[in-house]
């Protein structure tokens, strides 16, 4: 947490409000990479880089669609420590943590001071960084999504379908809106709930919608029918992270993703894509949320488990392909 420009340790009350409840505050920088440059920042190749935590399940959106659209030599990334201890997100020397590649500093919150030297705010991953302008594009996951989707189409190397279609769009916003208040942050406040009462809400609307996707995925290929969408992967980062950390850390322990078939068998087809499984960093989601979560788990311990393999071949349909997804 920067408030002036000056660190402060988070220690996670911020985010509450009175009641109990945890509340995520909104993205500070909203500006975005166009094709034509009419916003400000023109899309060009290798200006833009982006800052990410293969924890976090924000960044790994933003990471799966760099990914999905072959972007790795267009945008370069910087990979953060998995632990957010002392001045939070750091560039500590550890292994799948590359250092910071654009501006070699030691912690994350030095970017965003750059950016704004009187920034007032929460540091967090994703970030999108202009290295013209030495600025933050943007700090919110969804929108950065939407950049790489369709902004840099002239250096697209892989031939992967457009995740926001425009006849779908509305059907997509109104699912993410869904997912995100009951499922994506619905495990946060699960978890950082202050009192029983916001935790037994929260926990009631995450597996709420839980049930409800898995009876759709019954029906569904996808969440929006026969074509895949951001929607699928906004969902996919927190059903890989689920029985992993959110079942026990977060007290998510109704169900576990593994007890819903249609649930599990989209999450392993998701796993499949191509290159997606190389934005699976179980050892930094887990460090992470064990280790940075003191008051959640004083101790640190690490659970070994759970015993997870989404390499085994899924059963929903014919095995995905480019061509097949797009069509």
């Amino acid at each position: 947490m920067l408030v002036d420009g000056e660190w402060l340790a988070d220690d996670e009350r911020y985010r509450r409000s009175n009641d109990g409840a945890f509340v995520r505050p909104a993205s500070a920088f909203r500006g975005f990479v166009t094709a034509d440059g009419s916003s400000g920042f023109p899309a060009e190749n290798r200006r833009y880089h982006i800052y990410a935590a293969l924890s976090c399940p924000w960044a790994h959106r933003a990471l799966i669609m760099r990914a999905l659209k072959g972007l790795e030599e267009c945008i370069p990334v910087s990979i953060v420590a998995p632990w957010t201890h002392g001045e939070g997100w750091s560039f500590a020397d550890y292994p799948g943590a590359t250092g910071d590649r654009a501006n070699g500093c030691a912690y994350l919150h030095e970017i965003y001071r750059r950016a704004d030297p009187r920034y007032t705010g929460r540091v967090t991953v994703p970030v999108l960084w202009d290295t013209h302008t030495s600025t933050v594009v943007s700090n919110d996951s969804g929108d950065i999504m939407r950049m790489l989707n369709s902004a840099f189409d002239p250096w697209v190397v892989n031939r992967a379908p457009d995740f926001y279609p425009e006849d779908l769009r509305s059907e997509i916003n109104s699912l993410n809106e869904r997912l995100y208040r009951d499922v994506n942050h619905g495990v946060y406040r699960a978890g950082f709930a202050a009192s029983q009462a916001k935790y037994g809400e929260a926990v009631g609307q995450v597996f709420g919608a839980l049930d409800e996707l898995e009876e759709l995925l019954r029906t569904r290929r996808y969440l929006c029918g026969s074509r895949i969408t951001e929607s699928d992967w906004r969902l996919f980062t927190t059903l890989i992270r689920f029985d992993a950390v959110y079942y026990v850390h977060f007290k998510c322990t109704v169900r576990r993703i593994a007890d819903y078939p249609n649930l599990m068998e989209f999450a392993r087809e998701l796993y499949q894509w191509p290159a997606v499984a190389g934005t699976v960093n179980f050892d930094h989601i887990k460090r992470h949320y064990y280790i940075s979560h003191v008051r959640l788990n004083p101790g640190g311990i690490v659970p070994l488990g759970p015993e997870q393999d989404f390499s085994v071949p899924h059963r929903r349909g014919v095995a995905s392909s480019w061509r097949a997804a797009a069509e």
